[in-house]
């Protein structure tokens, strides 16, 4: 294999451009050719390469974002859509390709790949919801940006002594609110997994408040409904002013931190050396610290899993 192609698609996540920096660069120094694909697998569709060079990605892997954008792309479900990027990729020379993304990207990699397009996939997502891996790029610069954010608040929560929800990523994963919620001394954390009794959320604000507690903090993921609503029951049940606040998009953005960095670098370079070993249809992990990779058809059938023990030390951590 000579001549690899590298795209980003689905949500940005920090950490993106150092594994766009370690596939080029990789693949530079086993003399390979890279072509980037602007707005992924639309651009692939669209034959929107360009090829990179060491100074392509010199300056990057301190920036959030992807620079070679994301795009979602209804047209590339279609086999009509994945036959043009096949065609696309052939025309210019493309034998093989890295996709980095979340698990719509790796069934559009899985597709290719059935289609006799060589793929590996690279786990960008700040959701962290992907199997076959600790960790995904994105996850810890998110976790440490809303842990910031929710440090902020707790001094206005204080000053004015009111219960702050506070709305997070994750889509229907809560390992954004749970590894936040345990950073923070969160009251109660609210997951998709763990299903609490509304009434022992308020048991716990009560015993809170009674012992002189001023404020209280609450991580809620995304994935287990409104913060509002959550607010509304809680003031409608309790004597306790509360507050919410939606972090949103600010939980993608800013510079990835030195372990996404590292963690981006090391998968790229790993999925470079799959292709290189005529290895296709895998993505790359990391477990206990070492490097793995997994077929991606198996990955996409197996669901991630919180760790329950963390769960419920949070909970005897907040009495």
């Amino acid at each position: 294999m000579k001549r690899i192609g590298v795209l980003t698609s689905g949500g940005d996540a920090p950490g993106m451009n150092a594994a766009i920096r370690a596939v080029v660069r990789k693949a530079i120094y086993h003399d390979m050719e890279v072509f980037g694909v602007k707005n992924g697998f639309q651009g692939l569709m669209d034959g929107n390469f360009e090829r990179m060079h060491l100074g392509s990605v010199g300056d990057i892997i301190h920036r959030g974002g992807t620079i070679l954008f994301s795009a979602r792309s209804e047209e590339f479900k279609s086999d009509e859509g994945q036959l043009k990027a096949v065609e696309q990729m052939k025309k210019a020379g493309i034998e093989g390709l890295v996709v980095i993304g979340g698990d719509g990207s790796f069934k559009g990699a899985q597709k290719l790949t059935a289609k006799g397009i060589p793929c590996i996939g690279v786990p960008g997502t700040i959701d962290n919801d992907i199997a076959g891996t600790d960790f995904t790029i994105g996850f810890d610069t998110s976790l440490n940006t809303i842990i910031e954010a929710v440090d902020k608040v707790r001094d206005t929560a204080t000053s004015h002594e009111r219960t702050y929800i506070i709305e997070v990523m994750g889509r229907d994963a809560g390992d954004l609110a749970l590894w936040a919620g345990l950073s923070v001394g969160a009251e109660s954390i609210l997951i998709p997994e763990q299903k609490d009794e509304f009434s022992e959320i308020v048991d716990r604000l009560n015993r809170g408040h009674k012992r002189g507690k001023k404020h209280s903090i609450i991580l809620l993921a995304e994935g287990v409904g409104s913060g509002f609503e959550v607010g509304k029951q809680i003031e409608e049940t309790t004597d306790l002013e509360t507050r919410v606040t939606v972090l949103g998009h600010i939980q993608r953005g800013g510079s990835p931190t030195g372990q996404d960095r590292v963690l981006a670098s090391r998968l790229g370079a790993a999925a470079v050396e799959l292709l290189l070993n005529n290895k296709s249809g895998r993505m790359v992990g990391i477990r206990n610290n070492q490097i793995v990779d997994n077929d991606i058809e198996d990955i996409l059938k197996l669901k991630h899993h919180i760790d329950n023990e963390m769960f419920q030390l949070s909970k005897e951590l907040s009495i």
